[in-house]
């Protein structure tokens, strides 16, 4: 348990920093904005492309892997977006945000960071695959299911575009598909550069927590939606359960990609759901606290996600 403990310290202990410093300092929202920046252009595609790109082709193109775990996601999406649409007789756009809460983890700024600390470098690729592949997916359901409930007043045409332009430019993604193309080509990048981009790797962790914490701090908790009571344990119980049932039926995945996409789906919501109900509107409040409740839980669920991987108790093979 010591060892579960010196894993989450420093990676909790950042988000606390976080939330305080913005709490005695009293900073605007708008300060975070050029942190947020250097995370998301900078720092993180630097990692993404670092673990990619020295990642030999055969392991990038394990197709079954990330179709058998956005498969899994998308079960807890449907999943809670059913319950909000036909149990609590929420619109379209309602269900889809508490769809997200569910299901859509803080895989960029939390995942590549726990992952590689707790099972290292053997789980970058799974890692990436599945930050690249998931994140490229909802940017693609949010816009179409707003757009179905007329949230989004843009032509077809115009929602596409815009869909393809946010997939294909998105920072993660071009670093990812870079990283695909120099791993392909078995080219060996200058040393300079090399150095570069492992100095803005390293600060990829630290900063995005840090900015998490911060995030956390800016957006106090108001009011606790009556959604909480089942979002919390679909999001850090049951998507892990789930991902990791799926991904044994099928077989056939090396152990640590496994654990790897467990622990990803034990994360907490992301801060994107807020992004997302913010663009239009819908349920803002109350991601927010859905945001801020899960993380605060995911110290206790996600140290139990550890304890499990790392004790052995997870069986590698749960199907023989």
């Amino acid at each position: 348990m010591a060892d579960i403990v010196g894993l989450l310290l420093p990676f909790f202990g950042l988000i606390v920093i976080g939330y305080i410093a913005a709490r005695i300092t009293k900073q605007p929202a708008e300060a975070l904005g050029w942190l947020n920046t250097f995370i998301i252009y900078a720092a993180l595609p630097a990692l993404f492309f670092k673990l990619v790109s020295q990642t030999p082709i055969e392991q990038l193109t394990r197709v079954d892997f990330i179709a058998t775990d956005i498969a899994a996601t998308y079960l807890i999406f449907l999943l809670l977006f059913l319950v909000g649409r036909y149990l609590r007789s929420n619109s379209l756009a309602e269900s889809t945000i508490q769809a997200f809460a569910g299901a859509y983890g803080n895989i960029g700024y939390m995942g590549p960071g726990l992952a590689l600390l707790a099972l290292g470098e053997k789980a970058a690729v799974p890692v990436a695959l599945i930050v690249c592949f998931e994140n490229a997916l909802h940017f693609i359901v949010a816009p179409a299911l707003m757009a179905l409930e007329g949230e989004d007043k843009r032509s077809p045409g115009k929602v596409a575009a815009d869909i393809a332009r946010k997939v294909l430019l998105h920072p993660f993604i071009l670093s990812t598909a870079l990283g695909f193309v120099v791993a392909a080509c078995s080219i060996t990048p200058p040393l300079a550069f090399q150095r570069f981009v492992d100095y803005l790797a390293q600060a990829a962790a630290p900063c995005a927590l840090f900015a998490m914490g911060v995030t956390l701090a800016l957006r106090p908790l108001k009011r606790i939606p009556a959604e909480i009571g089942y979002i919390v344990p679909a999001k850090l119980i049951l998507h892990p359960l789930v991902v990791y049932l799926v991904l044994q039926t099928v077989g056939g995945f090396d152990p640590i990609w496994v654990e790897s996409a467990v622990l990803l789906a034990a994360l907490p919501t992301a801060t994107n759901v807020f992004v997302i109900g913010q663009q239009y509107g819908v349920w803002q409040e109350r991601a927010s606290a859905t945001i801020l409740i899960t993380t605060a839980c995911s110290v206790v669920t996600v140290s139990v996600a550890l304890y499990l991987i790392k004790s052995g108790a997870l069986p590698a093979q749960l199907f023989p």
